[in-house]
């Protein structure tokens, strides 16, 4: 038996009236999605337990089986491992992303335009990131440049406890109330507003303000962690697993727990992504040994933070007409039996253009099963009908992998 979990990222939200009450994932055109939760199982569960944040860190670890409630020790930890940066054991990382701040009065007067630049380029980015460090760092602070928009910051013996707010969770917002806070958080507010005063002349901004894009105007601290201590995936499970991902925070949980990162050319995290190629190298994968594969895809999430409806709608049917149906074809042709699941991590609603708690739609697949299904397409509403309810959301995983999948 072969496994395979495709993550939407943020892919569940609410319904909308302008698409006549429905969700994007029932207005999606997803025929292979539908066809398999006719001959599927559907349910809801809930990945976020109470009391921690609704974020893809938090998530992403139940959906692969760990509870974030014993392992979860922040985000920018397991994107540092993604990235190669072995932390000491008095370190604490910090994500660092580039955002797009108004240019209007003092810092504090500001509105959060953009949590990625207008999703500004590695190669932008990592200019940009040498005049941060040039400003900033000394020995015991150090930025490290990421993918796109997304970078990392190493502050050894820094405290930790922070109150800091993810860029994308105040879109169109004033940052008056959402600055840091903690024992040395004037470190970190200096390093934001010093940032925008040399940021927003540089001359790689000029050059994407004539273009016509978003400029890096500013950093934005959040997301703090020490190094995570996770079991490997492998003695938890007994299998050999994998993870494709353009995002190094799925990156890393998978580096974290000992599976092998697959690498795909064009993989970028948002909606131009190489989908095809995703589910190529997945099947590759499992023909060359792997037991599992964990598919992550970025933009349905990327959509619902910016307010993109037809872009959402867009990558879902992206999502099931080259990942799902390219899976499909080619898992046929290895001739063995597989299990597919079929999930976003959280909802990102259009409307709110943040993370959520809610309980997400869960679709699982297996080749084998011949029983046909009361239902009408893979969506929130269909899920919820069937009245099968996950709680602990760690749990889901274990059930499929187990020989049968535990009443699911």
């Amino acid at each position: 038996m072969k496994y395979i979990v495709v993550l939407g990222d943020g892919m569940a939200d609410y319904p909308i009236e302008e698409l006549g009450g429905k969700t994007p994932l029932e207005a999606a055109f997803k025929p292979n999605m539908d066809a398999m939760a006719g001959a599927g199982t559907l349910g809801l569960v809930k990945t976020i337990p109470d009391g921690l944040p609704a974020g893809s860190d938090t998530a992403n670890l139940s959906v692969l089986g760990y509870d974030p409630r014993k392992y979860y020790s922040g985000r920018s930890p397991l994107e540092a491992a993604s990235m190669g940066i072995e932390l000491k054991e008095n370190d604490v990382a910090f994500r660092c992303n580039f955002v797009t701040l108004s240019e209007d009065g003092i810092y504090e007067e500001k509105t959060m335009l953009d949590h990625s630049a207008g999703e500004i380029t590695s190669e932008e980015a990592e200019i940009l990131l040498q005049e941060v460090n040039r400003h900033f760092a000394d020995e015991k602070i150090r930025f490290y440049p990421g993918v796109g928009y997304r970078h990392l910051l190493v502050w050894n013996g820094a405290p930790e406890k922070w109150s800091l707010t993810p860029p994308h969770d105040i879109l169109g917002r004033p940052v008056a109330g959402y600055l840091p806070s903690g024992q040395e958080a004037d470190t970190v507010l200096s390093m934001m507003r010093k940032s925008a005063e040399f940021l927003s002349g540089h001359p790689v901004n000029r050059e994407r303000i004539a273009r016509g894009l978003s400029p890096a105007n500013s950093i934005w601290i959040w997301g703090e962690g020490k190094k995570p201590q996770l079991p490997s995936f492998s003695n938890k499970y007994g299998l050999r697993g994998g993870v494709i991902s353009a995002v190094d925070l799925i990156r890393g949980i998978g580096i974290c727990a000992g599976m092998e990162v697959l690498e795909v050319p064009g993989a970028t995290g948002n909606l131009q992504t190489n989908y095809t190629g995703k589910a190529e190298k997945a099947v590759a994968a499992l023909k060359a040994g792997l037991d599992f594969v964990y598919i992550h895809i970025e933009a349905p999430d990327e959509c619902g933070h910016k307010q993109e409806r037809d872009n959402k709608i867009k990558a879902i049917e992206l999502i099931d007409e080259l990942v799902v149906a390219t899976l499909r074809e080619q898992l046929a042709l290895l001739r063995e039996p597989y299990r597919m699941m079929i999930l976003p991590d959280h909802a990102t609603p259009l409307a709110l253009r943040t993370h959520t708690a809610d309980p997400v739609p869960f679709l699982i697949y297996d080749s084998t099963s011949k029983a046909a299904r009361n239902s009408r397409g893979y969506n929130e509403e269909e899920a919820r009908r069937t009245g099968i309810y996950i709680d602990e959301g760690h749990t889901l995983l274990g059930r499929i992998l187990a020989r049968d999948t535990g009443g699911i």
